[in-house]
This record gives structure tokens, C-alpha cells and sequence, in this order.
């Protein structure tokens, strides 16, 4: 056996070699990272400007919502986060609407991810959902790419429905709910809801904002 085939057999060479790999692949890696990091960056701007616009009318604001940005404690709010960024909608600086992501977190397969403009006066002005694991056939009509049924929130607030009637049909409410997929839509109902309750709780703050 060559001194070169002994050396290969010890435990410190297949160690230095087994380091080596690991060196490249992390190199490898951070290359990628920071080479794609503002694509995903702009990509993920994109996704989110497309969601509030179908969420808030352009007609009703002239600001840049994106970047205009309130972050509000919501710990105590069942929206999925201990804190909410809400997107300022403001028309020659005055406040005319807010949206803000939620999470529906009693859907079939897991939480359901949501987006929802509400007016100043706290009227819903569209919900969208940005993502969810729900069965493809059945639960997936809350996309409005699948059906209408999202945009039944348009115009609804705590004010011109009740309690009860924020709740799907089978459970005495004013939405329809799917065939064989209740619990869905349930979810959704109930996330809208607790999301116009969230507005409620922080109007002043967000209008004063």
C-alpha cells in the first residue's frame, strides 16, 4: 500500500475531507442565498401588492399602502400573530382604509391564510386567501379563482349583521357554507369576523395614525 492509499484510510483525512464538502456546500448555499435574495424580495412585494389590491379600491386612496405601514399589538386578538402590520389606505393623507393579514385557524387542514381591506367606517371591503391546505374540490372554493363565495363579506360589518349572524347557515348564520365542507368556511367566517373585531378594537388608533 503507497503512503498516499494509507494516509486516505485514516480517520483525519476522511475528517478533512468530509469538512471540505461541508465548506463548499455552505459556500455554495450563501452564493445562492445572496445572489436570489432581492428577486424573492420583489417577488414577495409583487404577491402582496396584487392581494391588497384586490382587497382595497384604487380609487380610494393615493398613497403608497405598501409602505405605508402601522404595526399593531395583536396578541389578544386570535389573528395569528402577536403583532399585525396594517397597510394605511389614505387619500391626500387621510386615513379611508386598512387591510391586514389574519389566519383562519380553524380550517379543515390546518390555518388558513387571509388578507382583508375593512373602510374607515369598518365595512369589509374585500377578503382574499393568500394560502391554505384545504381539500382541493371541497374547501378550496374559498378561492375566488373557485368561486364567489369570499366576496360575500363585501359590505358586511359588525354593525349590519349580528353576532349570530356572523356564523355559516348550518349554525343558524348569514353565510352559505360548502356540501361536505362546513368546517371551512366556518373558519373563514369566523377569521373575518374576529378580524373586523381586531379593527374595532384599534379604529381610533389606526385613524389617528
Amino acid at each position: 500500500m503507497s503512503k498516499l492509499e494509507e494516509f486516505k484510510t485514516r480517520i483525519s483525512y476522511q475528517s478533512l475531507l468530509l469538512a471540505g464538502f461541508a465548506l463548499l456546500a455552505s459556500a455554495l448555499l450563501g452564493f445562492a442565498d445572496y445572489n436570489t435574495r432581492d428577486v424573492i424580495k420583489l417577488r414577495m412585494e409583487e404577491d402582496l401588492r396584487a392581494s391588497l389590491a384586490e382587497v382595497i379600491p384604487a380609487n380610494i386612496y393615493n398613497n403608497n399602502v405598501l409602505e405605508d405601514i402601522v404595526i399593531v399589538s395583536s396578541k389578544d386578538d386570535k389573528l395569528g400573530a402577536d403583532e399585525t402590520s396594517v397597510y394605511m389606505a389614505r387619500m391626500d393623507g387621510k386615513v379611508s382604509a386598512v387591510s391586514f393579514r389574519l389566519q383562519a385557524l380553524g380550517g379543515y387542514s390546518g390555518a388558513i391564510s387571509l388578507i382583508m381591506g375593512v373602510d374607515k367606517e369598518g365595512n369589509v371591503l374585500g377578503v382574499r386567501v393568500i394560502s391554505h391546505a384545504e381539500t382541493p374540490g371541497l374547501g378550496d372554493k374559498i378561492e375566488v379563482s373557485k368561486s364567489g363565495w369570499i366576496l360575500n363579506f363585501n359590505g358586511y360589518s359588525l354593525d349590519n349583521l349580528s353576532v349570530d349572524q356572523w356564523a355559516v347557515k348550518k349554525d343558524g348564520g348569514k353565510f352559505d357554507q360548502f356540501s361536505g365542507a362546513t368546517i371551512t368556511p366556518r373558519a373563514i367566517v369566523n377569521a373575518v369576523h374576529q378580524g373586523l373585531e381586531f379593527f374595532k378594537q384599534h379604529q381610533a388608533e389606526l385613524l389617528a395614525a
